[in-house]
């Protein structure tokens, strides 16, 4: 499975951006899909997830009710609209898939990374 992420940029804080990831290769609709971030100095950490099938999305606490994943099937495309940013949200942001479909928060379940998408909230 190969991802590539795109849709990171400066935003002030307030502000919202949608990033989008899209998604080819072999068996990408059996993948769960999740999003992680990494800020400079700290590890990466659980964002939000959802599942290709069968809808249902999950989010860390810090993100909930701010940010929301949603999902084009025909498109492969995973996005992350994030919404009333804060500086802390500064990070550079990856897709990312499990590919038994079960998805979860724990960074070394999932087996394919995207490239890495910078966004960065100005306050």
């Amino acid at each position: 499975v190969q991802l590539q992420a795109s849709g990171g940029g400066l935003v002030q804080a307030g502000g919202s951006l949608r990033l989008s990831c899209a998604a080819s290769g072999r068996a990408v609709s059996t993948n769960a899909m999740g999003w992680f971030r990494q800020a400079p100095g700290k590890e990466r950490e659980f964002v939000g997830g959802t599942y290709w099938s069968g809808g249902g999305t999950y989010y860390a606490e810090s993100v909930e009710g701010r940010f929301a994943i949603s999902r084009d099937n025909a498109k492969n495309t995973v996005y992350l609209q994030m919404n009333s940013l804060k500086p802390e949200d500064t990070a550079v942001y990856y897709c990312t898939a499990e590919p038994t479909g079960r998805g979860g928060k724990i960074r070394t379940r999932y087996a394919y990374w995207g490239q890495g998408t910078l966004v960065t909230v100005s306050s």
